[in-house]
């Protein structure tokens, strides 16, 4: 789930974490798909201090590096929370708009994922490969439509279930 616009930022948040799927709603990391590995580096390192911060290491440590770690952690956090637990590339991509999330559809594009893509009158649908024209200014809309994505993937999820069991 990708959506950085201020209207989208909440329900993007909130639907991808009840389907238990990652998402991205602050600032689309240049390279986040097509230099994985190193984002992968990132995600370790925001790991890495949140152990820290459980196991006491903070206590230990002058104040000002603590002070110093609580800042990257903030950061790491606000940027890469959504895909912490992320442990390899997408299968699909859900954009809510793709012409704020051109770097993103771009990424996707040369790493030939599918985009599934909120297209609002201003944007190109060629770009998109599953195109839902709406629009993507509207909270409510936006909310809507990533909470019938979010219903749709956790009956697939439901459906898998049933076939293995």
């Amino acid at each position: 789930f990708v959506g950085t616009k201020k209207q989208a930022q909440e329900a993007i948040k909130e639907e991808a974490t009840r389907a238990g799927m990652y998402f991205v709603n602050q600032r689309w990391l240049g390279g986040t798909l097509t230099n994985f590995q190193t984002i992968q580096k990132r995600i370790k390192r925001l790991k890495d201090i949140e152990r820290m911060q459980e196991d006491g290491t903070f206590e230990v440590l002058p104040k000002k590096e603590v002070v110093q770690l609580k800042k990257e952690l903030e950061r790491l956090e606000k940027f890469l929370g959504g895909i912490k637990d992320m442990k390899g590339l997408p299968s699909a991509l859900f954009v809510v708009d793709p012409r704020k999330e051109r770097i993103a559809v771009a990424e996707a594009r040369k790493l030939h994922i599918p985009i599934i893509g909120i297209v609002d009158t201003n944007c190109d649908p060629d770009e998109i490969d599953h195109v839902i024209p709406a629009n993507d200014d509207a909270i409510r809309a936006v909310k809507l439509l990533t909470s019938k994505m979010a219903d749709a993937i956790l009956e697939a999820k439901q459906g898998e279930e049933t076939v293995t069991a």
